[in-house]
């Protein structure tokens, strides 16, 4: 075997996803391209997936992603003259809820925003495309058309030989025993055979490990954190007059079924997966299949024999169980490293790799030769992940939900129920004693509701209004007329110090950070295309040092950020979120408790709107930082996590006669959407341009260059492509939560970035990109519009202005 010394790039693992990154790197002319398969080609998870093709997923860049899967899968057989299987049978899910049918109908509307033909239609519509059906409880269904189904190890193999055809080596049999890293960098990698062993040095190592990505990832000092879970199906013995039929999803009783030469496969998502290989993956694990269980799969299966009466009568030819491997939040892996530099991940495809695999390999390709992400891909980002979550025993628990939730009810709020409580702020105990209902973001447990005595501390889901409604519309309106307090300690806190702090912020932000000692600046994180990589705000702490403050999710991305355009300033940049809590006093009278429990000033004259200042307050030290997410006059107080609770107590004791509200996040994104505020990751991507995004205000173009700038100034010079616009709906009824289709004059034009419920404003709230080349704000405003929910349209105000407090007069009170 001709192992070379040297390559490019060395691509680890042989299954779909491996093979699609090199057939994508070497399309674009990559030359040394190795691909290592420790045994054969598709033979860990790839060659026993259902090869189910569906196109809808749940944002628009990971739809495009699938569509594009489909579409090369498609032209793959004539290019390599390998056989894909590849078939456009369509696709049925049903509804045997309300809810669901909801979900469905929801997710039709998204689809047509999207550009993916679907089709609601009634039971009696799904049983003349699937005469096998029991409808008798069936509520409705939605059919896709062009969705479909391929053979996943045929079109492993065609992407592997499109590969080698462009000059890639694809080697089997290759262990990869171990990866060097030097200087924040792989080096390259360690392998073995049988009978030898060697390096090879690389200048990018990709893994594409699927359930071993966890162990590859950890050769490198990298977090990939996935687990492989049991995932079970049967196929019949042979139906007589079977015939093509489309993928049919069941999700109600977490099964699908698919027609196959004849025979019937049945596959389940059960609600209770079943982890595997908590003590590692077999040294000799290879097209292998795990022990039966017959008793775990049995409720799936008599609950199909019921919905698909013909089932009764065919017997079970394979009984098959096959691992799998899952991420804690059901997205898969993709891009680089935040541990290294060149060191790319594509792995954790929970159940949707065949599906998924042609276009993660091309957008992964793509970031790889431009060095940046060739569109939004914050879905999928590995930076998402929080370094606990490799955590094994963490994984171990999170698994047992993720795979159910696959065909779980998609509830907007969901929360998932496993593997909680590993992050808590200072205030949590304090939080609970008082009702809070918690929510989990970025593993940190976050009061997103308050409880009234005697109320049920738990969520009640549905797509109408839920059991918490009213609560979170109480606490709006104690911010919005009197005073509320709400915990904001997960937000990440990144201090950036050193000589030239003040030079590298300039550098990396839109807006101007020559500002004097105690200034607080909202600002962009811009790329060289204009794009948002991150929206923060950045408070000058001294001469030298910055406080970063980002959306808990990100916070680990905006870092990496940061570390990754560092060059040559002299800056030291460090986490320091767990270090300090953070209480945000919001509201009209949130000025008259701050002087109740603290003796320092807090007028305009000596702390304006966006200005920090150093307090007392108790017996305790704090800084108070006058800004405000939610569109009133108010303080985010950051204090030691060792006074935390004092403060606490001391700001919770002194509002009790002033009727101080304790609130949650609910509240505040239904405040900061009435003010339209925007929402790093839904309203603002890295693909969104900060001008068309509204945000120019915060880009300063006279100062010494800044990333993005060129971008910025072409923009201005050529004029916005789209605007975001704010959105209230006519009736007050409905609700809105993102991805809603936006229709200008009776025709899709976009769909809605975010949505959440206005209680001032007495309506669902929205926002949302609308094309607008060559034309004025006044002809974008001068159209009508309407939201497209479930598939009826509601007619829709417009506004390029927040609708709440348009000139930002109340945060200035």
């Amino acid at each position: 075997m001709n192992i070379p010394e040297k390559a490019r790039v060395v691509i680890i693992g042989g299954g779909i996803i491996g093979c699609s990154v090199a057939y994508h790197l070497a399309k674009l002319g990559w030359q040394d391209v190795v691909l290592l398969e420790r045994k054969q080609l598709t033979s860990g998870t790839t060659w026993h997936a259902a090869g189910l093709i569906g196109q809808l997923r749940s944002s628009s860049n990971m739809t495009k992603l699938a569509k594009y899967s489909r579409d090369l899968y498609a032209a793959l057989e004539e290019e390599t003259g390998v056989a894909t299987g590849l078939r456009t049978c369509g696709s049925i899910s049903v509804a045997l809820t309300e809810d669901r049918r909801e979900e469905l109908f929801r997710g039709a509307a998204m689809a047509r925003a999207f550009g993916v033909a679907a089709e609601e239609i009634t039971a009696q519509e799904v049983k003349e495309r699937y005469s096998h059906l029991n409808i008798d409880d069936v509520v409705a269904g939605v059919f896709i058309r062009d969705d479909g189904q391929g053979d996943p190890a045929n079109i492993a193999l065609a992407l592997a030989k499109g590969a080698r055809m462009r000059g890639a080596q694809v080697l089997e049999r290759v262990r990869v025993a171990g990866i060097r890293t030097k200087g924040g960098r792989a080096t390259g990698v360690d392998w073995e055979t049988d009978a030898e062993q060697g390096f090879i040095a690389a200048d990018h190592v990709v893994n594409c490990a699927g359930m071993w990505g966890h162990e590859v990832g950890r050769m490198a000092g990298v977090n990939v954190p996935l687990q492989a879970c049991e995932h079970f199906y049967i196929v019949t013995e042979p139906i007589k007059g079977l015939e093509q039929l489309p993928v049919l999803r069941v999700p109600d009783e977490c099964a699908y079924y698919k027609e196959d030469a004849g025979k019937f496969l049945l596959g389940a998502f059960e609600p209770n997966a079943k982890p595997w290989g908590m003590g590692g993956i077999p040294a000799d694990f290879e097209f292998d299949q795990l022990p039966e269980d017959f008793d775990h799969f049995q409720p799936i299966l008599e609950k199909a024999i019921n919905r698909m009466p013909i089932l009764a009568e065919a017997g079970i030819h394979t009984f098959f169980n096959g691992p799998e491997s899952f991420t804690p939040d059901d997205a898969y892996h993709l891009g680089l490293a935040p541990e290294l530099a060149n060191y790319w991940v594509a792995a954790g495809f929970n159940s949707i790799g065949i599906q998924s695999a042609g276009g993660a390999g091309m957008a992964l390709a793509q970031w790889m030769q431009d060095g940046e992400k060739p569109f939004d891909l914050g879905d999928v980002d590995i930076s998402r992940m929080q370094p606990f979550q490799g955590n094994k025993t963490y994984l171990y628990e999170r698994s047992k939900e993720t795979l159910g939730l696959l065909y779980a009810d998609h509830f907007p709020y969901r929360q998932k129920a496993t593997a909680r409580g590993v992050r808590r702020s200072p205030f949590h105990q304090h939080l609970l004693d008082q009702g809070a209902v918690m929510g989990e973001a970025a593993g940190w447990e976050r009061a997103n509701w308050f409880a009234n005595e005697g109320q049920e501390r738990e969520y009640r889901y549905s797509w109408k209004r839920q059991n918490w409604f009213e609560n979170a519309a109480v606490e709006h309106r104690a911010v919005r007329e009197n005073v509320g307090m709400y915990d904001m300690s997960s937000f990440g806190k990144i201090r950036v110090e050193g000589r030239d702090a003040e030079a590298f912020l300039n550098h990396v932000c839109g807006n101007d950070m020559s500002v004097p000692v105690g200034k607080i600046v909202y600002t962009q994180f811009l790329n060289s295309r204009g794009g948002i990589e991150a929206d923060v705000t950045v408070t000058r702490l001294s001469e030298t040092a910055y406080l970063v403050v980002t959306p808990s999710a990100t916070r680990l991305a905006d870092q990496v950020w940061l570390q990754r355009h560092m060059g040559d300033f002299n800056v030291v940049i460090t986490d320091v979120t767990a270090g300090e809590g953070v209480l945000a006093v919001m509201g009209p009278n949130a000025r008259a408790l701050m002087q109740k429990v603290s003796p320092n000033d807090f007028s305009n004259a000596v702390n304006p709107f966006g200005t920090m200042q150093q307090i007392e307050i108790g017996m305790g030290l704090a800084r108070a930082h006058r800004v405000s997410y939610v569109g009133e006059l108010g303080w985010e107080i950051y204090v030691s996590a060792d006074m935390a609770a004092h403060v606490f107590e001391v700001l919770f004791d002194a509002g009790q006669d002033m009727g101080l509200k304790l609130c949650g996040m609910h509240m505040m994104d239904s405040c900061r959407i009435e003010k339209g505020f925007r929402h790093f990751g839904h309203d603002i991507t890295c693909e969104d341009h900060v001008l068309e995004a509204g945000l120019g205000f915060a880009v300063k173009t006279g100062k010494p260059a800044f990333i993005g700038r060129d971008a910025v100034l072409k923009k201005k010079e050529n004029g916005l492509d789209a605007r975001l616009l704010q959105f209230r709906l006519a009736d007050p009824e409905p609700l809105l939560y993102h991805n809603e289709p936006v229709l200008r004059d009776g025709e899709i034009v976009g769909y809605l970035s975010s949505g959440a419920y206005g209680h001032t404003l007495g309506s669902a709230i929205g926002l949302g990109y609308v094309p607008c080349k060559g034309e004025s704000a006044a002809d974008v405003l001068a159209s009508s519009y309407e939201i497209d929910i479930a598939g009826v349209r509601v007619k829709a105000e417009a506004s390029l202005r927040p609708m709440y407090d348009p000139k930002s007069e109340r945060v200035k009170l």
